[in-house]
């Protein structure tokens, strides 16, 4: 027992002598010991920055997934291929789910909740202000399923969405406007309760949108709530009808769908795929060409985290890459250093030291060169992490998500010391192996 606790205490002894040297010789050649640790810096830095960024990157597109809802199904219009020639014989184009389609799906035992939409470009105005925008005829569950909010006013509700219209009700001309929509319209002022025109109906304005950014829709195109205007769905079709008319470059097109889109919530994450399928087979029975697009975002989710994962494996093998370099050229400073250093390791055999402790002491060099280089790297990897995003925001008015984990700041260092293990095992190997008497007559 007692020589087992003297052999660790020698080798403790040993280790601690052969560090102070180590920091002795990098405090002696400063400048040779920056620029051999600057790899294993720029190294440490490009695996925290890339990982931080890239995680960053991919929870943003996975939040974008996760606002569609992984217990939602959602049922898209899409324009037919062959639609083309038809448009140029009727000019009007008629295809996508019908208000009959809507109601099937809500036959559906699993399903819950729904939200029907009607999206299409209009002129907004106010007086001589104009806004290309697009409106939004929907209920008032739209809210609850797209986690929008409001900095004024209230949302659409459900007595905004009249039924039966041709019984004594009148159709209620109410809206909500997004962000960019009411910051053109109503410039320094408040837009709750002013009025807008839409196709020459006045309406008046109930809520604001806070201000969003930008989300992929379910079709995968970008999707800009501060451009839209909602109305009720009743009030949509009673203005609007069934065909809308829109002007594109000179020409002028006739769109007849009834419903652009509809959101279902599902009962159970464990059902959403049985309701994608079977609102696809009832879709298939009833329409005659592929005018229709079932989406399931938990699908979309899973293969999401799947990409994540892969993708943050390729970032740390591109960003490893850079602390290979930096090991390269800490091996090639020991070589040189046991050069140098011929006579002093000749010294040091011939006053007893065996090849061990010449092996442990350049081992120990390289170690702290890649330990300090790997802490400072980490301190200024960690400072771009959050410096980045906000000069990004502040002067090119971009958003630059970025979030850190703790993982890729231990595994970077953790990468260093290896690195340093790695790269300084030969040039220990070498100076071990030096003969004394031939260390001894080196000038």
């Amino acid at each position: 027992m007692n020589d087992r606790v003297n052999r660790f205490l020698l080798f403790w002894d040993k280790s601690s002598r052969s560090l102070v040297l180590a920091l002795r010789s990098l405090w002696l050649h400063k400048l040779r010991s920056f620029l051999s640790v600057l790899g294993i810096i720029i190294g440490t830095v490009a695996v925290i920055t890339l990982m931080a960024f890239g995680e960053g990157n991919m929870q943003d597109a996975l939040e974008d997934i996760k606002k569609q809802g992984a217990t939602n199904v959602i049922v898209l219009s899409v324009k037919p291929p062959d639609d083309a020639s038809s448009q140029r014989r009727t000019m009007t184009l008629n295809y996508g789910l019908t208000y009959a389609d809507y109601e099937g799906f809500l036959l559906l035992d699993t399903v819950v909740g729904s939200v029907p939409m009607r999206i299409f470009p209009q002129e907004v105005r106010n007086l001589d202000k104009m806004f290309n925008g697009f409106v939004v005829g929907t209920t008032a569950a739209y809210q609850n399923v797209n986690k929008i909010s409001l900095v004024e006013g209230r949302f659409l509700i459900d007595a905004d969405d009249v039924k039966d219209p041709g019984d004594g009700n009148e159709l209620r001309n109410v809206c909500v406007l997004g962000a960019s929509v009411a910051e053109t319209l109503f410039p320094f002022q408040s837009a709750l309760n002013k009025s807008i025109v839409l196709n020459k109906h006045h309406f008046v304005v109930v809520g604001v949108l806070k201000e969003r950014g930008t989300v992929t829709n379910a079709s995968g195109n970008a999707e800009d709530f501060n451009n839209q205007v909602y109305i009720p769905l009743s009030t949509c079709r009673g203005r609007y009808g069934e065909k809308i008319y829109i002007r594109q470059s000179g020409s002028r097109m006739g769109e007849q769908v009834e419903l652009h889109q509809v959101t279902l919530t599902i009962s159970a994450m464990d059902k959403v795929r049985d309701a994608g399928a079977a609102i696809a087979d009832r879709l298939k029975q009833s329409h005659f060409k592929k005018d229709w697009k079932v989406v399931v975002p938990l699908d979309r989710l899973e293969e999401a985290e799947r990409a994540k994962a892969r993708g943050m494996v390729l970032l740390f093998v591109i960003a490893s890459i850079s602390l290979a370099v930096g090991g390269i050229g800490i091996m090639n400073i020991m070589l040189a250093t046991v050069t140098e250093r011929t006579r002093e390791i000749g010294i040091r055999r011939a006053l007893g030291a065996k090849r061990w402790d010449i092996m442990l002491q350049f081992l120990i060099e390289a170690m702290v060169q890649t330990t300090v280089g790997g802490a400072l790297g980490t301190v200024a990897g960690i400072t771009l992490v959050f410096v980045m995003p906000w000069v990004s925001a502040a002067m090119f008015n971009m958003n630059l998500p970025a979030y850190l984990k703790w993982e890729p700041i231990a595994l970077s260092m953790g990468v260093s010391i290896g690195v340093g293990v790695f790269f300084g095992l030969y040039p220990a190997y070498r100076a071990s192996q030096l003969d004394p008497i031939e260390a001894l007559r080196h000038d």
